[in-house]
């Protein structure tokens, strides 16, 4: 049956109404807008009013009297000067109209795009944390992930910095590999391309994720502050270590927490070792520590590379050689063995007489050498002594001696090490980029961060003996005659150079050292 149509004078009257309605709400918002200020100062006079209620009901009884009195005496006073009453009246209302302004309500919790992407890392920790059989479990697809990230920060990018995330007691935290995958996953979760440093409270069942600021790269060779025996690999966070050393960055003074690598007859790695991709700082690591050395002590280079790196030390006081060949290594390397056997001759003759060790004993000898996997390569194919082979004296009797043995090698060669090499040199760096197998394999731990894939020269990570694996940035100790360097840092490196023992157009390059082992008898 067809409805009927409703009467006109009905359908007329439902649209004048809403038209009223409309012309209604329009006046309500036109008045609002006239009335605005008028209702900003209202409120500003009632929450003014509130705030002297307040004050009055809690000062006390005896002294509300004179509190009046100075009230009237303030009112008295503005109702004499000139222009009193309408200049008060104008700061009630300023201070009204500021105090009844509506503020913008401050977020307390996280943006909706933060709240997206921790939604996400929830979702994505899921299968890792969660079994079948748990009746309450804290992570559950579809479940609230404020019960399990209880703190959290986030940069500007909206990316974040810092989270601390809760997980089942029944997680093997203790297994390197189920916390590898963990790591792994809120590395690509979060953003690539930063450093990320992962601490596990297994006792607490708690993972903190931070990321790191990258180490500053603009600090270049200086004069250290440091106590004898002691030498700055690079510099680290700050809550690495407690200790930090005046450094001067640029035109700029500040504090920098160093690594601080200790030598001499009571230290525990006498002997260090680097290792790096080329390219990656290991000879300016090496250029840093013989800079250092030549402070108070005598050093010895053997150059595998043949590059010259070394020139700019070449005849300076200290410098006992430079030598770039594989007849000049062998020849210094035989030499500091020799030497190392004399000062244990003479410093056990001098015990068992009574005295002190002899000076020339207790002289720290430093004897650094770069690229040995060349020079055994030429020694093999000569037929000669492998130069690692003469670094067994030095480096199993150096600290009693006070002699100090520095290896660098790449990544590529460093299966060629001895033996002997790998076993006394308790102190290793690793610079430029690695993988964390490959970090672990030279300082015995995996990294307790993430390794970037493009880090700049002389980034890399540092373990003094059985410590914990530190970051490290190398001091910028570039070759001073390289017309790449940049002139500040040139004059950085030249100002620290010593004088010149033997003008270098005078220096024979040729001559040998020749050891001062005296003859029996």
């Amino acid at each position: 049956m067809a409805r009927r149509p409703l009467p006109r004078i009905l359908s007329s009257s439902s649209a004048s109404v809403a038209r009223s309605r409309e012309l209604a709400r329009t006046a309500a918002d036109s008045a609002t807008d006239v009335l605005h200020p008028l209702i900003t100062i209202s409120r500003g006079l009632r929450k003014l009013a509130a705030a002297g209620r307040a004050k009055w009901a809690g000062t006390p009884k005896e002294k509300r009297g004179p509190a009046l009195f100075l009230v009237g005496s303030v009112v008295l006073v503005v109702a004499l000067i000139p222009y009193g009453p309408l200049l008060a009246l104008i700061t009630v209302m300023a201070a009204a109209a500021w105090k009844g302004h509506e503020r913008a309500p401050v977020q307390t919790g996280p943006a909706p795009a933060e709240t997206e992407r921790l939604q996400s890392l929830y979702e994505a920790l899921v299968p890792y944390f969660s079994v079948p059989e748990d009746p309450e479990p804290l992570f559950a697809h579809g479940g609230e992930w404020d019960k399990a990230f209880s703190d959290y920060e986030f940069d500007d990018s909206g990316r974040p910095t810092r989270l601390l995330i809760r997980y089942p007691a029944y997680f093997p935290d203790g297994e390197a590999d189920s916390r590898a995958r963990i790591e792994q996953l809120l590395h690509a979760k979060s953003g690539r391309g930063r450093e990320y440093r992962f601490a596990w409270d297994e006792e607490g069942n708690q993972l903190v994720m931070t990321v790191l600021d990258a180490l500053p790269t603009t600090i270049a060779a200086q004069r250290f502050v440091t106590a004898p025996g002691e030498t700055v690999l690079g510099f680290t966070d700050s809550d690495a270590v407690p200790r930090t050393v005046p450094v001067k960055d640029g035109d700029e003074e500040s504090d920098a927490t160093p690594v601080i690598w200790r030598t001499g007859p009571r230290s525990t790695e006498p002997h260090l070792l680097v290792v790096g991709q080329p390219g990656s700082g290991t000879t300016s690591l090496l250029r840093s520590v013989a800079l250092q050395a030549l402070e108070d002590g005598d050093v010895l280079i053997a150059e595998g590379s043949g590059t010259g790196e070394y020139a700019c030390l070449t005849g300076r006081s200290g410098v006992l050689a430079v030598e770039c060949g594989l007849s000049g290594a062998l020849a210094s390397l035989e030499w500091a063995c020799a030497e190392t056997e004399r000062r244990l001759i003479s410093a056990n003759l001098a015990r068992q007489a009574g005295r002190p060790a002899p000076d020339d004993t207790r002289r720290p000898l430093w004897i650094l050498l770069d690229r040995p996997s060349v020079l055994g390569h030429l020694a093999a194919a000569d037929g000669r002594t492998d130069p690692q082979q003469l670094l067994q004296v030095p480096l199993r009797h150096g600290r009693a001696a006070n002699v100090t043995v520095v290896v660098a090698e790449q990544f590529d060669t460093v299966d060629t090490l001895s033996d002997s090499v790998r076993a006394h040199t308790r102190a290793r760096a690793v610079l430029g980029p690695a993988s964390p197998e490959e970090v672990a394999e030279v300082l015995g731990l995996p990294p307790h961060t993430t390794p970037t894939p493009e880090v700049p020269p002389g980034r890399g990570y540092a373990r003094l003996g059985s410590g914990p694996v530190m970051r490290l940035q190398v001091p910028a100790t570039p070759d001073p005659y390289d017309d790449a360097t940049s002139e500040a840092h040139r004059q950085a490196v030249l100002e620290l150079l010593p004088e010149r023992s033997v003008p270098a157009e005078d220096r024979d390059p040729t001559e040998q050292l020749e050891s001062p082992v005296p003859a029996e008898g």
